[in-house]
Parts: structure tokens; sequence; C-alpha cells
């Protein structure tokens, strides 16, 4: 028996279009870069899923990025940075807000317009409005305001093995089965952490380190949450938009991810220390 600590952070979606389903994706993997955790990064962020024409607000292929900070400045800061840095200079593509806007909202086209150095042009649509910024394709085409939500964070599941290849079989597996639930992101590399972190280190600069309990090179040296066959241990981080969200995801990839060669699945938690 135990449970992920998990945490409240501030959620947005972005909607990315563009003329091609190949540079859709370019753009929301290069969104998403560089924000696995926030523990060094501004942002956690991964692509939600793809998109067909018939779900984007344009009519193109698509798709959507979800974008986690700790509060709503820190995420319209990452967000516009993001947008303007990755999307915008992506050939063909567009961004559109993908949450309901209600009173907690954030400005990403609002603040990207300036871009257009005077040029931008504002167009209402029922009730929304969007900017038209002048670039050397032809425009770029953004919302102004995005709808933010009040999400989870920092669901885990992770899993011992005895067998390195036979664990990260399993945890691929169950990092498969997990992308197929909506309304999360498995932000870290190919939806995998090796490196799972603890709260606190002994050395002081430092937040988060090495979750030294879960890592086999140091059975013997600390006192270690794992048995004596276990050489190899992966973490899978789910964020979410609510709590059943990451609830679903987390029963999915137990399930996918009880393979030959896995000993265990157990989660992070740290004594109320973080979440």
């Amino acid at each position: 028996d135990t449970f992920a600590e998990a945490f409240a952070m501030t959620a947005a979606r972005a909607i990315i279009t563009a003329a091609t389903a190949g540079w859709a994706e370019i753009a929301g993997r290069t969104m998403s870069g560089y924000a696995t955790s926030v523990i060094a990064c501004d942002a956690e962020a991964a692509i939600e899923r793809v998109l067909s024409p018939d779900e984007t607000p344009d009519g193109r292929p698509g798709v959507s990025v979800l974008v986690f900070a700790f509060s709503r400045d820190a995420l319209e800061k990452a967000l516009a940075n993001r947008v303007g840095q990755c999307v915008m200079t992506c050939p063909t593509t567009a961004c559109y807000n993908g949450l309901p806007v209600g009173e907690k909202t954030i400005s990403v086209g609002g603040r990207l317009r300036y871009f257009g150095d005077g040029w931008q042009i504002s167009k209402r649509l029922a009730d929304k409005r969007y900017w038209r910024i002048p670039v050397m394709d032809g425009e770029f085409t953004c919302e102004e305001t995005f709808g933010t939500t009040k999400g989870v964070a920092g669901g885990n599941i992770i899993l011992l093995g005895s067998d390195p290849n036979q664990t990260l079989a399993a945890t691929e597996a169950a990092v498969q089965a997990m992308r197929q639930c909506p309304d999360i992101i498995l932000p870290f590399p190919g939806g995998i952490a090796r490196s799972g972190s603890k709260v606190g280190s002994k050395y002081k600069a430092l937040r988060a380190s090495s979750n030294t309990a879960f890592a086999p090179t140091l059975k013997g040296l600390v006192e270690s949450a794992l048995p004596p066959e276990v050489e190899c241990v992966y973490e899978i981080v789910i964020d979410g938009l609510n709590l059943e969200a990451v609830e679903r995801a987390t029963a999915v990839g137990i399930r996918a991810g009880a393979l030959p060669g896995v000993i265990t699945i157990t989660s992070g938690n740290y004594g109320g220390n973080l979440g």
C-alpha cells in the first residue's frame, strides 16, 4: 500500500494546426522541449494527442499540447514564450486555445501580437479574438486569450524489475497504453524518467536530488526500497487536467506494465513534503 504524492498546478491546452500533420507535430514537439519537470524547467509540457482536421478550429491537421506551471503568471509567461519561439517560427502553423474560457485566463496571442510591429490585425469571431501577425510565409494566427484550469501534476508509477531490458520493455508498454487516456501527458523523454527524484538534498542549493532509495547501485549503502533481485527501476510521471484523469492513467499503466521481468509496481511519495 502506497500512494503517489501529486500536487496542484495550473494548466492550459494549446491547439496547434499546420498545413500538414508533420509540421503540426514538429511545432508541438519543439514547443514542449525542455519541459519535463518544474524542478528546473519553466513548465511541464508534452503533446497530449494528434488531432484530425475535423477536431481543430481551422479544419487543418493538428496536435494538442498540455502545459503545466505553478501559477497563472508563470504559465502565461512560459506558454507565450514557447508559442512565440517554437510555434510562430514553424512553417504554416496557427495556435488556438483548447480549454473553456472562464474568469481565470492568460494572454497568449495578446502578448505575441507586438511582434507584428504595428502591422498585426485583430479579428473577433464568436466572442473570441484572434491576432493575425505578418510572417514570411503569410500570417501567423493566434488566439488572444487562453483558458486555464487547476490541474494535477506529479502522479507517478514506478516499475521495479530484475532484468533491465524486460523492465524497459514493460515500461514502454505502460506508456503506450497510458497515452491513449484523455486529458493527461507524460512529460519525460519517451514518457519515462530514469532519474527519479526525492524532495531535498544534502546540498542546500538543490530542492530535489536523486531518489537514492530506488537506485539499484546504492543497495547496501542507503536505506533502500528495493528487493534484492531488483536491478532496474523506471518511473512514469503523469500530469492531468483533473484528478480523475491521473487516476485513470495510473490504473491503465499498472495493468499494462505488469509484464514478465517486473517484480513490483509501486509509487513515489515524500511523507507529505511535496503535495
